[in-house]
Parts: structure tokens; sequence; C-alpha cells
């Protein structure tokens, strides 16, 4: 028998939290709930969510900093969930980790198909790992190894490097990584690919300056290869 998906959902909002409760439970979701970011750290650690819909206006922490504190324990699909429409947040709390931004009013609808989607997506890549040369890139756990040990990546990093992975040797166009990584309101800040790329490369490429595996394509964008 296969185990209900089970969805920790942050919300300090009563009637947020009823109707998200009532509807995830309609269809077959187990809920665990949390009114606060410690309270929600602590039932992902207990419970081990398969995931996490987190509304940023927590009362005793800043949501993205709930966020990276989660991105610490699990690779679980995070939507974010905002009363605010600005760029900006939703460009950080996605460098910070989440998978979607959602703001609200909501469709209830519309935010529970993307999370049935992230959990599809997320089971269908729960066992790739990606061998290359000498570093292993561990999709399912958020890790890189190299020579047997983690390497530390920013969590913009670890976003960069996950999009060029997952579409391995095919080219990623330049506005399709900014936007997955920063947000959908970036689309022609090349310089801040070019920076995060060096830093990647310094962190896992034999020889930097001669790049095997993370590959510029001129007038394109880049590429992971094998």
């Amino acid at each position: 028998m296969v185990n209900p998906t089970r969805v920790l959902v942050v919300d300090d909002e009563p009637q947020t939290l009823r109707a998200l409760v009532i509807n995830l439970r309609a269809r077959r979701y187990e809920v665990d709930t949390a009114p606060d970011g410690v309270t929600a750290l602590e039932l992902a650690a207990a419970h081990r969510p398969d995931a996490v819909v987190l509304d940023l206006g927590l009362p005793d922490m800043d949501g993205v900093e709930a966020i990276k504190k989660l991105r610490d324990r699990t690779r679980v699909p995070i939507l974010a969930l905002s009363a605010r429409h600005s760029a900006a947040e939703r460009a950080e709390s996605l460098a910070a980790g989440a998978d979607a931004y959602v703001t609200k009013p909501f469709d209830l609808d519309a935010l529970l198909a993307r999370l049935r989607d992230a959990v599809r997506e997320a089971a269908v890549d729960s066992d790739v790992v990606v061998e290359v040369g000498g570093f292993t890139v561990d999709l399912a756990a958020g890790k890189v190894h190299r020579d047997g040990e983690d390497v530390r990546l920013t969590p913009t990093e670890w976003r960069l490097l996950e999009v060029l992975v997952r579409n391995a040797g095919r080219p990623v166009g330049r506005r399709h990584l900014l936007q997955a990584v920063w947000g959908p309101s970036y689309g022609t800040e090349s310089n801040y690919l070019r920076v995060y790329m060096a830093q990647l490369r310094r962190k896992l490429e034999p020889d930097p300056s001669r790049p095997a595996h993370l590959i510029t394509e001129p007038g394109t964008g880049y590429r992971f290869e094998r």
C-alpha cells in the first residue's frame, strides 16, 4: 500500500489554514499544521513531510529565513505564500530555496495543482544521482560531493546547478536560467549568471579556466556536460 503524501502547512491565518487543511484532507493528503516558523521546523524534523506550503508572513521569524532553515534539512518542494506582490520578495524566496511563489488571495484549485505537480516531479527525481568527473550531484538530497566530501554551495549556486543538471547535454538560455533561479521578473541580468557560474566552476571544475562540465554556449547560455 502506498503511503499518503504528507504536507506541512505553515500559516498564522486561521481561515487560510482551515481552508487548506479541509481541501488537502479531502484529497487524501496527510496534513500537519504550524502557526509559526519554530513549530514548522520542529514538525519538519519529526514528521518528514513530502511538501511544505509556507506563508512568508510568519509571526516569529522572516519567512525567507524559515525557507533557508528548511532547506538545510530537506529537499522536498516548498510553496511560498505571500500577501505581497513584490518582485524582490519573490526573487528572494526562490533564491532561498522555494520551488514556487504564490500570491494571496490565491485560487485554491490552482494552488493544489501546483502542489500536486511539485510532489510528482520530486518523486520522479528522488533517485537521480549524477556522477561526472570528480564530483557527484545528488538531486534528491540537494548535495554535491567531491573527492568524498560535501561541497558547500549557496542556495543560489545549488538552484543554478540543479537547473543545468536536469537539462544535461542541452543548452539552457540565459533568460530561462535567470527566471528559474532568481524569479520571473529577471531576464537580462547576465552578470548574475557570470558571477555564479564562475563560483560553481571554482568549486567543481578541475581547471576552472577550461571547464569540462559547466560549459558556456556563446549567444545562448550554458550547458551541463557529463
